[in-house]
C-alpha cells in the first residue's frame, strides 16, 4: 500500500516578500531607493566584484559611478501606459552604493549586463598599511 506525504504549505505565501520589503515600504523616498536593488559581492582573481539584480532595465537606462571610495548603481524603470488590474512591477528610479574596499583602483573598473544581472569589477591593488610616526608637540 503506498503511503501519501503531504507538504505542509505555508499559510501566506507573499508574507515573507512583504517583510523582505518592510524597511522600504515605510521609510523616506530617498532611503527607499536603498532596498530595492539586490547584490552580492565577492573577490575573484584580485577584483573585487559586484553582481546586481536588476531584471527588465534596459541597458541605456543604467549608470554606474565610482568616486571617492564609494561604486554606485543607477537604473530607471518607466511604466509603460497600459490599463492594469494588478501590478507588483516597481517603476521609477532606483540606486544603491556600495563602499569599496582598501586598496581599491578606481581607475580600473569593468561592467557587464546579461540578463537582467549588472556585474561591475573593481580592481584591487596592494592596500597600504603603513603606521605613521605623529609627533606630539609639548606645550607649557
Amino acid at each position: 500500500m503506498a503511503t501519501l506525504a503531504r507538504k505542509q504549505r505555508f499559510p501566506f505565501p507573499d508574507l515573507p516578500e512583504w517583510f523582505e520589503a518592510f524597511p522600504s515600504r515605510f521609510a523616506m523616498p530617498a532611503m527607499a531607493d536603498l532596498y530595492t536593488v539586490r547584490i552580492e559581492s565577492y573577490t575573484e582573481n584580485d577584483r573585487y566584484v559586484v553582481r546586481a539584480e536588476l531584471p527588465g532595465i534596459d541597458v541605456k537606462d543604467l549608470d554606474v559611478t565610482v568616486e571617492e571610495g564609494m561604486l554606485s548603481i543607477k537604473a530607471e524603470r518607466t511604466e509603460r501606459e497600459v490599463d492594469k488590474t494588478h501590478s507588483e512591477i516597481r517603476y521609477g528610479s532606483f540606486t544603491r552604493s556600495v563602499a569599496l574596499p582598501a586598496g581599491a583602483k578606481e581607475d580600473d573598473v569593468k561592467a557587464e549586463y546579461a540578463d537582467g544581472m549588472l556585474t561591475v569589477s573593481v580592481g584591487l591593488g596592494e592596500e597600504k598599511r603603513e603606521a605613521r610616526h605623529v609627533q606630539i608637540k609639548h606645550t607649557a
